[in-house]
């Protein structure tokens, strides 16, 4: 059995592995929350570049908080959450700013505050003994909605400029006067008090580049310096939170610039954008870093934008697979979603892969797209045996969840048993010819009702996380806080716009898990 002691040598271990950890005595102390495992967290671009930016600030610090690998064993030795930096008990911390990347981590938040002893709710804080809590993180360019009753500020959208306006105002002013102020700054939300909703901040570009602090073994991204070329994305993607209207497209980072912030020692590096291709100077970065002798990896290639003198010095950089994404599986969805990719681009991609040397080609795609019928099933699935003629191919599939603050924002769920019938017709189609590597239809709708609705929906991940987290207590709790008909009105408002959505038929299928 872990005891107390142990849980506190492990977090003392991987910090002796780590290069770039910040150390400041400060009065002003945050507690900087991911509420998913280290290796995880560790791997947001965003987390470690407002780690930075607190310890920028004079009067404040930051230590960071990552939700345990093993929950249950910081319950069996009533071990309280403690932060990384000095394994202080992070209930003494004056904030608790929390990034959240997505609608599944929210359960993540409820465990690390029960770990505190610090209530969910922040109508049962009111008393102000409890330190104040944050909650910001890339959800925000969705829908933060269901976070409302466990914060007590939103930080909405790019928080590099925002951060240091919290920080300065949290360590200057009273509990009650600080939310009064916060409501009045666009970027902030204080729930019950006011603040632009969907108010999605903007960084100035002085900010520019969010670039890793630390570097570490222990992550998804094995030792990997972060720095991103770009911010946001020049495309029109439907269903994309990240699309050329959201804080006005993409911006660019000089190479020369980005070169001078990667440090001596770093020997790989990962270049993260919404749309890293998109550079315009991305062959010249890609070849000066691979000429220096450091491995490089890239987030986000569009197979429009692939030339062979990029895919090969992809492969000179160490890559091994060429991932695209088609999302869409047929000409027609993808058409309908302005998905600016056709197969002839992706059919060139798998064969500059091929000619570099690479082994697989991995394809990400989409189901359950409205309008979607068998045909367009069956198109990805000859689609994908040609292309498996050229590189063995991996196919990764997820069902579509509509998402706030898009043109497709409305769009009804298929359904859990719909999707599965078309993972299973790929499967079959496939079988011998491709992997196909699925996400969970089932997790797909929680996603789903989480970012259509509410802050119901918020309570009702509580509800659910209480009672044990499985699949049936979700649907429990969303039918027992009254979900359902919150969502019909929105998928029913969604389909009167024929601007933004003019192709789903009038009659909408149920939005359900059924």
């Amino acid at each position: 059995m872990e005891g107390r002691y142990s849980l506190i040598e492990r977090v003392r271990g991987l910090l002796a592995d780590e290069q770039g950890t910040l150390h400041k005595a400060a009065p002003y102390r945050v507690a900087l929350c991911y509420p998913s495992p280290y290796h995880v967290g560790m791997s947001s671009l965003g987390y470690q570049a407002i780690y930075r930016e607190i310890h920028e600030h004079s009067g404040a610090t930051a230590e960071r908080v990552f939700l345990p690998d093993d929950v249950e064993a910081f319950k069996r030795t009533r071990t309280p959450l403690f932060t990384w930096e000095s394994q202080a008990p992070v209930a003494n911390f004056d904030m608790l700013a929390f990034s959240v990347a997505y609608e599944l981590e929210l359960t993540g938040l409820f465990s690390m505050l029960e770990l505190t002893g610090i209530p969910l709710l922040a109508e049962e804080r009111q008393e102000g003994r409890y330190p104040l809590v944050v909650g910001g993180g890339p959800l925000t360019f969705s829908n933060p909605d269901p976070l409302e009753p466990f914060v007590d500020v939103l930080v909405q959208g790019e928080a590099e400029d925002l951060i240091h306006l919290l920080v300065e105002a949290a360590a200057t002013m009273e509990r009650e006067a600080l939310l009064a102020h916060l409501a009045r700054i666009p970027g902030f939300r204080v729930p019950g008090r006011g603040g632009a909703r969907y108010h999605v901040a903007k960084a100035t570009d002085a900010r520019l580049p969010a670039r890793s602090q630390i570097v570490t073994p222990h992550t998804e991204l094995r030792s990997m310096f972060l720095i991103e070329p770009e911010r946001g994305c020049s495309r029109g993607c439907h269903y994309c939170v990240m699309r050329r209207t959201t804080n006005g497209g993409m911006r660019t980072v000089p190479p020369e610039r980005l070169l001078s912030l990667i440090p001596e020692h770093v020997r790989r590096v990962g270049l993260v954008g919404a749309a890293v291709t998109d550079h315009p100077r991305i062959v010249e970065l890609l070849r000066t870093l691979v000429e220096s002798g450091r491995e490089v990896g890239v987030s986000s290639l569009r197979a429009d934008r692939l030339t062979q003198e990029l895919v090969d010095q992809l492969r000179k950089g160490g890559a091994t697979n060429l991932t695209v994404a088609a999302d869409g599986p047929s000409q027609r969805l993808r058409d309908m979603v302005d998905r600016k990719h056709s197969e002839e681009q992706i059919v060139r991609a798998a064969t500059f892969a091929r000619t570099a040397g690479m082994k697989q080609l991995k394809v990400y795609n989409v189901v359950g797209l409205p309008t979607e019928e068998d045909a367009d099933i069956d198109e990805l699935i000859r689609f994908t045996s040609e292309l498996s003629r050229i590189l063995p191919v991996a196919l990764g599939v997820a069902p579509f969840v509509a998402k706030r603050n898009t043109p497709m924002d409305g769009a009804p769920f298929t359904g859990i048993r719909e999707v599965e019938g078309r993972l299973e017709r790929l499967r079959k189609g496939l079988r011998g010819r491709a992997e196909v590597r699925p996400t969970s239809a089932r997790w797909a709708w929680v996603e789903y009702m989480l970012a259509q609705c509410g802050p119901e929906a918020g309570l009702a991940a509580m509800d659910a996380w209480k009672a044990g987290g499985n699949f049936a207590a979700w649907k429990r709790a969303f039918n027992g806080r009254g979900c359902e008909p919150y969502l019909a009105r929105r998928v029913e408002d969604g389909r009167r716009n024929p601007v933004l959505w003019p192709t789903v038929p009038r009659t909408a299928p149920p939005a359900s898990a059924a």
